[in-house]
C-alpha cells in the first residue's frame, strides 16, 4: 500500500458496488457480522452500508475493547486511582465510560484522582520513572493487537527495577468471543463474518478455521478502508452462493496465515490464560482474558492491590449488550440519539471511537432514522 487514497476511490466503490449487487441473490438474505469495531466505523463513515442491496444486511458484533469491558472492571479502575499515591494511566476513551454510582474515571478525576491520559504503554512507564515515589498503574485493555506492547512494558519494567509500576489486565482474546457470539444460547442468524484487521495481523488468519469447519460459516479477513470491507463482503457473497465455508484474506498487504510469531512469543512469556473473564454483554466467557505470568506477579496490580471484580449490571434501559451480541442495532435502544449521545453518554458503546452507536451517531445514521419515522 503505497497511500490510502487507493482504498478510498469513488470509481472503485461503484464498481465494487454493482459487483455486490449482481451477485447477490435476490431471493436470499444475507447476514455477515463485522466484529471489529472499525469495520463498524467503515461501513458508517463511508456510506458503504447504502451501497449494498437489501438483501445484504451487516450485523454488527462484540469487537470494541472498550465496549466489552464489564463496569466491575471500570469500578476497579476508578477505586485504584482514588488512592493515595497513585497514579492510573489509561488511553482516554475509558474515562468517559460510565461505572457504578454515577462515576466514571473522569468524573473521579474530578474528585482528586490522578489519572493521567496516555498515547502508549511507553507513555505510563515514563510517569513512572518521572515520579518514582508514586505508585503508576498504566490500565491495559485491547484485543491482541495492543498485548505485546505491554508485555514489552512489563519486560522493560523488569529489567530497570522499575518497583512503582504495575498493570491492570483487561486484555482479551478475539477468537474466544466469536466462539461466545456463535455458541450464544440464542444464536444470531449470519451468513458468513468479516474477521478483524489489526487483530489478524498478530494472530494470523489460521484460528478462525475452527468457525468455518465447526459453524460451516465463511470468514473473510479484512482491513479497515472502505474498499477493503467491500470486497470482503463480495468475497463473502460468492462463498455463500458457491455453498463454501473457507477462511479467506483480503487483507493480504498486512496479513499472513501464521501471523506475528515474534509479537506471539511476547505475549506467550510475559501473559498466560485467565480462567474466566467477564464481558459486557456476552457474560462470563472461559479462557478468553489474558493476565501476568507468576513470574512477573510483582507487575500485576490486581494482586500487588488484593483487588476483587465484582460484578455490576448494566443500565436497565440500555441496549449496549443485545447489540454487542448482534441481537439489535444502535437505533433499536430507546436511549439512542435523544438521552444518549457521544457527549452525554449512557453506556459504552456510544462512548468508545470503536463503539456501534457512537459509529451510527456520529456519521448521522441517527438522522436517517429520524427522517424513517
Amino acid at each position: 500500500m503505497k497511500y490510502v487514497s487507493e482504498f478510498r476511490d469513488p470509481q472503485l466503490a461503484r464498481q465494487l458496488a454493482r459487483a455486490i449487487a449482481r451477485e447477490a441473490r435476490p431471493d436470499r438474505i444475507y447476514r455477515f457480522m463485522e466484529f471489529c469495531g472499525g469495520h463498524t466505523h467503515a461501513l458508517a463513515r463511508y456510506g458503504v452500508l447504502d451501497l449494498l442491496p437489501p438483501q445484504v444486511r451487516m450485523v454488527h458484533g462484540p469487537g470494541c475493547p472498550v465496549c466489552v469491558l464489564p463496569i466491575g472492571r471500570i469500578d476497579m479502575a476508578i477505586g485504584l486511582a482514588l488512592r493515595s499515591g497513585l497514579t492510573l494511566a489509561s488511553y482516554g476513551d475509558t474515562l468517559r465510560v460510565p461505572a457504578s454510582r454515577g462515576l466514571s474515571l473522569m468524573r473521579a478525576r474530578a474528585q482528586g484522582a490522578d489519572v493521567r491520559v496516555v498515547y502508549s504503554v511507553d507513555d505510563a512507564l515514563q510517569l513512572a520513572r518521572a515520579m518514582p515515589e508514586r505508585e503508576v498503574v498504566f490500565m491495559a485493555i485491547g484485543f491482541e493487537t495492543t498485548t505485546p506492547p505491554t508485555a514489552v512494558a512489563v519486560l522493560t519494567a523488569q529489567r530497570e527495577g522499575m518497583h512503582n509500576f504495575s498493570v491492570l489486565c483487561n486484555h482479551v482474546l478475539t477468537p474466544a468471543a466469536m466462539q461466545a457470539i456463535l455458541a450464544q444460547p440464542e444464536p444470531v442468524a449470519l451468513d458468513g463474518l468479516v474477521g478483524p484487521a489489526h487483530v489478524s495481523t498478530i494472530i494470523g488468519s489460521q484460528p478462525y478455521e475452527v468457525f468455518a469447519e465447526q459453524y460451516g460459516l465463511p470468514v473473510v479477513v479484512a482491513g479497515f478502508e472502505p474498499l477493503d470491507v467491500m470486497q470482503a463482503i463480495l468475497m463473502l457473497i460468492r462463498q455463500v452462493n458457491e455453498g463454501r465455508a473457507q477462511v479467506e484474506n483480503e487483507f493480504t498487504r498486512a496479513v499472513n496465515s501464521q501471523g506475528n510469531a515474534r509479537a506471539q512469543a511476547l505475549i506467550s512469556e510475559v501473559f498466560t490464560l485467565r480462567d474466566g473473564f467477564e464481558w459486557r454483554g456476552l457474560g462470563r466467557i472461559a479462557h478468553s482474558a489474558l493476565r501476568l505470568h507468576d513470574a512477573y506477579a510483582v507487575f500485576d496490580a490486581e494482586r500487588r492491590f488484593h483487588l476483587e471484580t465484582v460484578s455490576v449490571a448494566d443500565h436497565p434501559r440500555c441496549e449496549c449488550g443485545p447489540i454487542l451480541r448482534g441481537h439489535k442495532r444502535p437505533e433499536d435502544c430507546v436511549l439512542f440519539g435523544h438521552l444518549c449521545t457521544p457527549d452525554q453518554p449512557m453506556g459504552a458503546c456510544m462512548v468508545s471511537s470503536e463503539g456501534a452507536c457512537a459509529a451510527h451517531y456520529l456519521h448521522g445514521r441517527h438522522r436517517t432514522m429520524e427522517v424513517q419515522t
